[in-house]
């Protein structure tokens, strides 16, 4: 690696860093001020328990998340320092090139999008079920504490054949009501299982069924057979039962894309909240490329005004790139977009705006 590359490269990290230790420390003074007063409500919490369960996490969610903003707002920042110093004039005048010049901010932006790509399919999806724990447990009132414990009137599909209906289910005693399967051969029912409740038994992987009923439909006659308990197994599990954006944050990407696939083989309609949080964990990470180079042709001219000129324009920007990642978010979560094209979306534009400030540049 050449001399510049290292100058660069240390200057492209220890801007970066300072830049996110600036940041986050302002994120979690405001937080502390938001949530103090329910801290201080919950008589058990201790302040171990503050620190490692919620803010420990915290760092790390809006850490990875402010991570483009820091990277674009560094990198702008030091440029436009190298330029208004005309060190980049006397780079251009040795005879290194725009392109060769690029050369060390890619290479750190490969780094940082490398660190965030793992992070954001394994590492997040950990610290954000730690976190949530905790805001579950402390900070939400009891009104929304039950609105995530318990559904009413949910169905499932298990397979093309295979349904199971639920007048209601609460997922913290794993207990259901008004339960009923039923089992097709082609547009015929041949079989239903209907249980006054149902519970979840983790342990054994089983679910028990109270003052059952089973119905066989035959050729020419129906056989009715019923009980008071029934120990069986069927393709799901409680947590299948419910779909809410939180439960996609706390897999991590492997899992979150098998029960996609598995969600969607069981006729769930939209699963568009999932597939947004499964895309974007490798689209964001990937605009630390398209931000680093729309930062360097941006600050890499000198310009009358110096930093100040190019940090508010860079921040401008970056806030522009910000709204359209939300925009695109909430709309790739509706059923009638394509969430795939949504969340990339934000990168294309950004990315043709990138090159083509790239070619000015190097004219």
């Amino acid at each position: 690696m050449k001399i510049l590359d290292k100058y660069i490269l240390k200057k492209y990290f220890t801007s970066f860093f300072f830049t996110l230790l600036i940041l986050i420390p302002i994120a979690v003074a405001i937080d502390i001020s938001e949530k103090v007063g329910k801290f201080l409500k919950a008589e058990d919490l201790t302040l171990g328990e503050i620190v490692k369960d919620y803010y420990g996490s915290f760092i790390i969610n809006y850490g990875n998340t402010f991570m483009p903003l820091a990277l674009f707002i560094s990198v702008i920042m030091f440029t436009s320092k190298l330029s208004s110093n005309t060190e980049i004039i006397a780079i251009h005048s040795s005879g290194v090139s725009f392109k060769r010049f690029l050369r060390p901010y890619l290479i750190g932006a490969t780094i940082i999008a490398m660190v965030s790509l793992y992070a954001n399919h394994f590492i997040v999806p950990k610290t954000n079920k730690t976190f949530e724990k905790f805001q579950e447990e402390y900070l939400r009132s009891a009104s929304k504490k039950k609105k995530k414990n318990a559904v009413s009137k949910v169905s499932l599909q298990l397979s093309d054949n295979d349904y199971v209906f639920f007048g209601s289910f609460n997922f913290r005693s794993n207990n259901g009501y008004n339960f009923k399967y039923e089992h097709f051969e082609g547009n015929q029912l041949k079989y239903t299982l209907i249980g006054q409740s149902i519970k979840w038994k983790e342990k054994d992987s089983i679910f028990k069924i109270s003052n059952y009923k089973k119905r066989y439909i035959l050729a020419k006659h129906d056989s009715i057979a019923s009980g008071t308990y029934l120990d069986t197994t069927l393709n799901f599990q409680p947590k299948d039962l419910l779909y809410v954006d939180y439960l996609a944050k706390e897999m991590s990407s492997i899992d979150l894309n098998q029960h996609i696939n598995l969600s969607e083989d069981r006729g769930v309609k939209n699963l568009n909240n999932y597939k947004v949080e499964l895309y974007k964990r490798t689209s964001l990470p990937i605009s630390s490329f398209i931000l680093t180079l729309i930062a360097v042709t941006m600050a890499s001219k000198k310009r009358r005004g110096g930093i100040g000129v190019n940090l508010a324009a860079g921040i401008s920007l970056m806030f522009l790139y910000v709204f359209f990642m939300k925009v695109s978010e909430v709309l790739g979560s509706t059923a009638e977009s394509s969430p795939f094209i949504m969340v990339w979306m934000p990168n294309v534009i950004f990315g043709i705006l990138a090159i083509y400030l790239y070619f000015n540049a190097k004219r």
